[in-house]
């Protein structure tokens, strides 16, 4: 599985880079204590590892059967797993898996089904801790509805954290979505819902750890 740098991290990265240069520029030049330029130059390095290591974004590729299934979006860890009423997009009960991501994890999103897009809807909010449960309704959040080739409706949300305070949504109505394929980015910290009909065959629980693009997490009953 190779990877590479998410476009979303190079701006950060650079202007990161710039700020260390200038901060250790000045140290080496006119401070004289060696344990300095190594503790200043150790911070850097440790800085520079962090951001990057938060905007990789491997390439992968789903080689399972596709029909009916559903597949992690994110990589993280499964926080909420129940039935409840969703009263914004799809108007029924559904189950809502969430899978929370901390700030070590990718942070690219994958299309969690292959469809097509029907709707995307942003949504301004709080930036409350995305593992708490009011997040998914209060929090900053990007809606995705997604039609599978058998007809289901799919919602996924991508929803902003307590640190997260920018989501990027690359879908749009009538695009095609493919599992391989990302959906969008959050950065810095973050959780991503897939709302899923009740009949859905479930392949996780809460606590299970998911790989974006690749963990399959439900089957869908579809004729």
């Amino acid at each position: 599985m190779s990877v590479k740098l998410h476009r979303e991290g190079v701006n950060i990265i650079l202007t990161l880079l710039l700020i260390l240069v200038v901060i250790n520029v000045p140290i080496v030049l006119f401070v004289e204590s060696k344990v300095a330029w190594c503790i200043s130059g150790g911070l850097s390095l440790a800085a520079m590892w962090l951001v990057a290591n938060f905007f990789r974004s491997p390439l992968r590729n789903f080689k399972g059967e596709r029909e009916g299934i559903v597949v992690s979006s994110v990589d993280g860890k499964v926080v909420a797993l129940e039935e409840v009423e969703e009263t914004t997009v799809l108007h029924k009960r559904v189950i809502q898996l969430s899978v929370f991501m901390s700030v070590f994890n990718v942070h690219a999103n994958w299309y969690p089904v292959d469809g097509d897009v029907e709707s995307v809807r942003y949504q301004p909010g709080r930036f409350r801790a995305a593992y708490l449960p009011k997040s998914s309704s209060e929090n900053e959040h990007s809606s995705v509805v997604i039609r599978t080739p058998g007809g289901t409706r799919i919602l996924v949300c991508q929803i902003a954290g307590a640190i997260a305070r920018r989501i990027v949504t690359y879908s749009h109505p009538g695009c095609h979505a493919d599992i391989s394929d990302h959906l969008g980015f959050i950065k810095f910290g973050s959780r991503v819902d897939i709302y899923l009909p009740l009949d859905a065959e479930i392949f996780v629980k809460v606590g299970d750890k998911t790989v974006g693009g690749i963990t399959p997490i439900a089957r869908l009953k579809e004729k």
